[in-house]
């Protein structure tokens, strides 16, 4: 079973269409589901008008789920995590392998522009994954859209009599997003000529790869240099450590606070560099406080990680 993740806009309604085609011819099941959100009047109509559309084109089973959108982040961090849970839920319940989803190369380009303005390393300017797994064991999410650019995906639903829904937030410039969509990139590509949102998604895919094998090398160097110290879950030896690329070691320090209990989320830039310094640039300072209650402190040759 494969699922089409489908809001009923121009974007996710054409993959709906285009897995509905294919799905039959490659002997596979499939069926759609969207989120009703419950931010604007009459979302519910809005989604029994999508869960009837999927059904015409095949998608068997269709059906929506309603969230509660609350939480840290912001509403548009909110509604993710709630859409996210609900689409690993449905998933589970009709036995889904994967989850395809509608994020078009403008989409990469705004998410690109999004990570620069916020000043993100390579892994956030890298865009979104063609493919990822929200835990080790979870369900395969993809977007086979990411080549396609959201004109294409508008003619297509023209071109099979498909009505897509605009939603009003993709016009509300109190998000970010909807900035980057409608002012940022047009005033880009006035600026520097057609193709800026190719060129950005193009950057993210060779940034991706970099962040990879970054990656890799660090989760190399933290199986090395991962130690014990009675009394403590995670210790890191500086020796090795300080010999380390600093990007490297700026991920091996991450991924040593996430072990030791600090939730990744909260986990900023701010807090790995105090550690950096910790181990680089010791000048007899005590420790750093960091989120989940966590102090990453230097003592006998070693960086330890405390519960406070």
């Amino acid at each position: 079973m494969v699922l089409a993740a489908c809001s009923g806009g121009a974007d996710s309604l054409a993959l709906a269409a285009a897995l509905a085609f294919e799905a039959p011819r490659a002997e596979r099941s499939a069926g759609g589901v969207t989120i009703d959100h419950g931010l604007q009047d009459g979302s519910a109509e809005r989604a029994d008008a999508v869960v009837r559309t999927m059904a015409d084109l095949g998608l068997d089973p269709s059906g929506s789920i309603a969230v509660t959108v609350e939480g840290p982040g912001g509403p548009e961090n909110a509604a993710r995590v709630a859409r996210y849970a609900a689409l690993d839920d449905a998933a589970a319940r009709w036995g889904a392998s994967a989850v395809l989803l509608g994020h078009t190369r403008d989409d990469q380009a705004e998410t690109v522009l999004l990570g620069l303005a916020r000043g993100s390393g390579a892994r956030s300017l890298s865009g979104m994954p063609p493919t990822f797994r929200r835990t080790q064991a979870a369900v395969l999410y993809a977007r086979p859209l990411l080549e396609l650019d959201r004109a294409t995906t508008r003619r297509a639903c023209e071109a099979m009599g498909l009505e897509p829904w605009d939603d009003p937030h993709n016009v509300d410039p109190a998000y970010a997003r909807v900035r980057v969509r409608h002012e940022a990139l047009p005033a880009l590509e006035k600026a520097l000529g057609p193709g800026v949102a190719e060129a950005l998604a193009r950057t993210a895919g060779m940034l991706r790869d970099d962040a990879d094998a970054l990656d890799e090398l660090a989760s190399r160097a933290f199986s090395d240099l991962e130690t014990t110290a009675d009394g403590y879950g995670v210790a890191m030896a500086l020796e090795g450590l300080e010999g380390l690329p600093r990007a490297v070691r700026t991920r091996v320090l991450r991924m040593a606070a996430v072990k030791a209990g600090s939730p990744p989320g909260t986990l900023a830039a701010v807090h790995v560099d105090a550690m950096d310094r910790l181990v680089t640039a010791w000048r007899g300072q005590r420790h750093v406080d960091l989120p989940g209650r966590l102090r990453a402190v230097r003592r006998y040759g070693k960086l330890l990680f405390v519960p406070v």
